[in-house]
């Protein structure tokens, strides 16, 4: 057996026995990247210590680029979640956008929200809001529920400092400003396309939420009283923060980032530039934004009450920067063993766009085992060192292994039966139609929206 055929043995048996490992095992998804990153090395041809240093080296050095903004990222959504910013940011844009068209203030509402709080908990927070809105203008549930959820999506999957999006950045080494400003870009096309799918299947699915009680039923649309619910939502907004205080936080980090990108690309440095660019860099930046949030919006809790918070949001990062690291490790392994270089040289002899390479690996990986996160960590860490010595926009690559991942959710998706249980979809055919079809209408978008990127600036 060549290097070369050893190489592939020890890739295609460490990605199946991580497979395997995910779906079938207790084994937790960070214990099995490390599993399969040995198998990959070890049968790939590498000597055995060399490959504990691989792992290692590439866990660390993932981490050191995206660790600490993730912690600060998640503490800050923690806030932003628990004070009730979310719910302010809905309500503002339902009045801002209008009368009929309240589908689209919830699609931007989760457009804006999904950035710094996790996808499944800024739904559950977000649903009342969609059950009222329905309640009271007549709109059918599922397409203000639809509408919502494919734009918490679209940013969950794309934009950092959400942990998934912000890994991929790390361990394709992509400027995060660069990950933010495609990933916002992306995000627009797809929630368009949501939107439209929303409006279309709440007309073959119209139900409403009970009156009095937890309930759905279905109906024929009823007259728009949207007047109503702006009167009823007023006393709701008494109790939250205001506007600027919610969106601050968001905002202040996002445009130093993208300030210091821009410096970056155009080589200003020097005075009082360095100092605009050492705010702008994702940790100082971050850090600001958290301190706004606290000191904005948790001001009325208590010291106790504040830190308990923001530690409940750095339990959930934990997970993810093993997870992110582990992967991190398994990208080493290969890069190091020689196999991201052969299947390099395979890929530039396809037909197929390299641009693609990282979005089918996550389609897949989605499919097989539901985690959208662990679908772009694996993909990210399989096609990084194939796509380094490629002529790739790397930027485009990383968003490529992040909207992979977004391809038919289904049983195997935790977000799958959140979204399909608090609009009150039971029979199986329309949980699909619910959740699976736009999902993967958006995974369409998105390769189609990648190609489109590729062709002009990749």
């Amino acid at each position: 057996m060549t290097l070369e055929m050893q190489m592939l043995l020890g890739l295609a048996i460490g990605i199946t026995v991580l497979i395997l490992l995910v779906l079938k095992t207790k084994i937790h998804a960070f214990l099995a990247l490390i599993i399969a990153a040995s198998i990959t090395g070890l049968i790939g041809g590498m000597e055995p210590l060399k490959v504990v240093n691989s792992i290692t080296s590439g866990f660390g050095n993932t981490l050191a680029s995206i660790g600490i903004v993730v912690g600060l990222g998640v503490m800050m959504g923690r806030i932003l979640e628990v004070t009730g910013a979310a719910e302010k940011l809905a309500y503002s844009l339902i009045r801002l956008v209008g009368k009929k068209k309240e589908e689209w203030a919830m699609a931007i509402a989760g457009y804006i929200v999904s950035i710094p709080i996790f996808v499944d908990s800024a739904f559950v927070i977000l649903n009342p809001l969609v059950k009222s809105l329905s309640r009271k203008t007549g709109k059918s549930v599922v397409t203000l529920g639809i509408a919502l959820a494919i734009g918490l999506a679209a940013t969950h999957h794309a934009v950092p400092p959400t942990p998934g999006p912000l890994g991929v950045a790390g361990i394709f080494g992509v400027d995060i400003g660069e990950m933010i400003f495609w990933g916002l870009i992306f995000a627009i096309p797809i929630i368009i396309v949501g939107v439209l799918y929303a409006q279309w299947i709440g007309k073959r699915i119209y139900q409403v939420p009970e009156e009095n009680g937890e309930g759905f039923v279905r109906k024929d649309s009823s007259e728009m009283v949207y007047n109503d619910f702006l009167a009823a939502s007023a006393d709701r907004e008494k109790e939250l923060p205001s506007l600027f205080l919610s969106f601050f936080p968001i905002l202040l980090p996002i445009l130093l980032i993208f300030l210091n990108t821009t410096l970056s690309a155009l080589k200003i440095t020097g005075g009082v530039w360095d100092y605009v660019l050492f705010l702008g860099q994702p940790i100082i930046a971050l850090a600001l934004g958290l301190v706004a949030a606290i000191y904005g919006l948790a001001n009325r809790m208590k010291r106790d009450e504040a830190l308990e918070r923001m530690e409940e949001g750095m339990t959930t990062a934990g997970i993810i920067l093993l997870v992110t690291g582990a992967g991190g490790a398994l990208g080493t392994v290969l890069r190091d063993s020689g196999t991201g270089d052969y299947l390099a040289e395979i890929i530039a002899g396809l037909p197929l766009p390299a641009i693609l390479v990282p979005f089918f690996i996550a389609s897949i990986v989605r499919l097989i085992q539901g985690s959208g996160t662990v679908a772009m960590i694996t993909a990210a860490s399989i096609s990084a060192p194939i796509l380094a010595n490629l002529d790739v926009n790397l930027a485009l690559a990383a968003q490529a292994a992040a909207l992979g991942a977004m391809l038919f959710s289904y049983f195997n998706d935790s977000l799958f039966w959140v979204v399909n249980r608090m609009l009150g979809i039971t029979k199986l055919k329309e949980q699909v139609l619910v959740w699976s079809v736009p999902t993967t209408l958006a995974w369409f978008t998105a390769m189609i929206m990648l190609i489109i990127a590729n062709a002009i600036v990749g």
